[in-house]
């Protein structure tokens, strides 16, 4: 891992840009938009490993708070306290004047047929960025073969008890946590 001090201003303001761009892709949340951050962090940056990478969204996304907190973790992996200020600056500001002007546009034009298809539309490509977003946080399980059988269940496991039931995620991730501490998954 590269500590604040190795990282140059240009590599500063490259996390920075990365994040605007990912903040104006980020359809149904930050969340689904793992797969290109783990592409520029992790491929092609190297600033992190898959493990580092891996592990800092799965820790923010099992402490309590704000979905988007895995951002201000993956900042602070790569850069500290300059690397939380790029990160969620970067992918705070862009979105949340976009959905101001767009919330406000929208709400007084709600009824049109164009609002209407095009919250529609949004459905399934949130469906879609989430499930890419899963298949990234789970790579380094799926190709460890020691991981791959347990890991492989307790995907299937929760994805069918999404779908099929009204049981809370906490529990998933409760038992997800129970099979990782066992050393199943």
């Amino acid at each position: 891992m590269i500590s604040a001090q190795s990282l140059s201003a240009a590599d500063l303001w490259a996390l920075f840009q990365h994040f605007v761009l990912m903040s104006l892709l980020a359809i149904g949340g930050a969340i689904g938009t793992v797969p290109d951050m783990q592409r520029f962090i992790v491929g092609e940056r190297g600033w992190l490993s898959e493990h580092e990478f891996t592990s800092s969204v799965a820790l923010a996304q099992a402490a309590p708070g704000p979905n988007l907190l895995f951002v201000a973790v993956l900042g602070w992996n790569i850069a500290g306290a300059a690397g939380v200020l790029v990160t969620m600056v970067g992918m705070l500001l862009p979105s949340t004047t976009l959905t101001l002007a767009a919330s406000r546009f929208a709400r007084e034009r709600r009824g049109t047929r164009g609002v209407r298809a095009f919250s529609a539309g949004m459905a399934p490509i949130t469906v879609g960025l989430l499930f890419a977003t899963g298949y990234v946080l789970a790579e380094p399980y799926l190709h460890n073969p020691a991981h791959r059988i347990g890991a492989s269940l307790l995907m299937a496991a929760t994805v069918l008890a999404m779908t099929r039931s009204k049981i809370s995620p906490m529990w998933l991730m409760g038992a997800g946590a129970l099979a990782g501490a066992f050393g199943l998954a």
